[in-house]
């Protein structure tokens, strides 16, 4: 009897979780704060000391561009990236370039962060998402993806460029080899 209620209590604890467990995953929308701009407008070049690109990480989530390896370290990296993907359509969905910048800033004040890339589909038509912060300071990680029906029609991304933007005017810039 005592073992049928726990039992039965299982499933209640699993349900009063739920709420929480979908708030932490990763394929919701909160933590995705990045922002289309249909029309990206032209700013003013400002560069300032106190805002500075400190690193950049990309990743390209796709088979056809991914060689494949025994290192079980590298094999967990690119997985991790299929988080939450459970149907064959939800690892479909999250294909796609994977974009981490690391940057930081001396000034109190709000930010905006720009990534502006190309893609292979599209030629030299320009397309950008925007992460504002209200009052950033110190070191901030910004992430962006290109990934899903984006990836899917318009091509990989073949050039960015990301701009740290202040009151109108871009304070730090980082981009590929290949932006023009």
């Amino acid at each position: 009897m005592k073992i049928r209620l726990a039992v039965a209590t299982v499933p209640l604890i699993l349900l009063s979780l739920a709420p929480a467990i979908a708030a932490s995953s990763p394929m919701t929308a909160a933590s995705s704060p990045q922002t289309r701009v249909l029309k990206p407008n032209v700013l003013p070049l400002a560069l300032d000391d106190r805002y500075q690109f400190r690193k950049t990480e990309e990743f390209v989530n796709d088979p056809k561009y991914v060689k494949p390896t025994q290192d079980a370290m590298v094999a967990f990296d690119r997985q991790r990236y299929y988080f939450g993907a459970i149907t064959s359509l939800d690892h479909i969905e999250l294909r796609g370039n994977y974009y981490d910048f690391f940057w930081r800033t001396k000034m109190h004040g709000p930010v905006t962060v720009r990534f502006e890339y190309q893609q292979a589909n599209l030629g030299a038509y320009v397309q950008a998402k925007e992460v504002a912060y209200n009052d950033a300071h110190g070191s901030i990680s910004t992430k962006f993806q290109v990934i899903g029906d984006d990836y899917m029609l318009d091509g990989r991304v073949t050039a960015w460029r990301a701009l740290l933007i202040s009151d109108g005017k871009i304070v730090g810039l980082a981009q590929s080899f290949l932006w023009d």
